[in-house]
């Protein structure tokens, strides 16, 4: 069966998108390996599977790379929201997940801004594994000694999706993701599994941020990942409330706002081409 999809991506964090209103899919796991492998099918580090919702615009179905279904992704939030606010030609959308509700609106510089709603803070709304304190969650990382402090620990933070945010200085840009992120997204306290997050806090207004996806592996943004690491270090008083993510990709802009308790996600979108597989 010939697919037709769309690639676009989000600072390099990309995505197949395959909207299921127009044809018939089955085995969106088995789809999903399929079209994210980047040798033999198209590639991405999510597939996006767009269908109609009666509560949303849209619904969006997010698949990593393994086929596992993941509850949230901000970038690919941003590329659906595009392609939607411009199919209804308006400057406001709303995007059904498996999470929950997002909104999108058109901002300025052609930009998107994404109503993230309010991050789940509770050890059960991640979830944990066990009860603790989120704010500093019993987690050493392996380079941490025995004499390190609680703000070496780790804050962890759902998204829509669970987020693990170590503050580790400086150092971010030589630090050992690869290594060191899957040993932290399997550690036995995330029953779902985690996201994980390195963050270097570099002034109260900007963030420096790696990351490791649970299910994808290290990319080089991840809109979820820093609505967390924005709130995880508002949760610390390390920032204010507006801050600038910087990734290896590029700069998200990240605003937890007091007003509603909602994490706003701003920043660009990029469309790579269309095509068509045979699947």
């Amino acid at each position: 069966m010939a697919l037709k999809f769309r690639k676009m991506h989000g600072l390099g964090n990309d995505f197949v998108i395959i909207d299921t209103r127009n044809q018939e899919v089955s085995d969106l796991s088995a789809l999903a390996e399929q079209v994210a492998c980047r040798r033999f099918g198209v590639g991405c580090d999510q597939a996006i599977f767009l269908r109609k919702s009666d509560n949303a615009d849209i619904y969006m179905g997010i698949y990593n790379p393994d086929g596992s279904e993941a509850g949230m992704c901000g970038n690919a939030a941003r590329c659906v929201g595009d392609i939607i606010l411009k199919e209804n030609k308006t400057d406001k959308i709303t995007i059904e997940t498996v999470s929950g509700m997002l909104s999108c609106v058109r901002a300025n510089d052609n930009l998107v801004t994404v109503d993230m709603g309010e991050p789940r803070l509770e050890w059960q709304q991640i979830p944990l594994a066990s009860e603790c304190d989120t704010k500093f969650v019993p987690i050493k990382l392996p380079t941490s000694s025995e004499n390190d402090d609680s703000e070496n620990l780790p804050v962890c933070v759902s998204m829509g999706n669970p987020h693990t945010v170590f503050f580790v200085g400086a150092g971010v840009e030589e630090f050992q993701v690869s290594e060191i992120g899957p040993q932290i997204e399997k550690n036995s306290l995330f029953p779902q599994k985690t996201n994980v997050e390195f963050v270097h806090v570099k002034d109260r207004q900007t963030l420096r941020m790696r990351v490791w996806e649970r299910g994808t592996g290290i990319t080089l943004a991840c809109g979820s990942g820093a609505c967390a690491s924005a709130v995880a270090a508002m949760r610390r008083s390390y920032t204010d409330r507006k801050v600038t993510v910087q990734m290896d990709g590029g700069d998200l802009q990240i605003e937890w706002r007091e007003a509603d308790n909602h994490v706003y996600m701003t920043g660009p979108v990029s469309y790579s081409f269309d095509g068509e597989m045979q699947s």
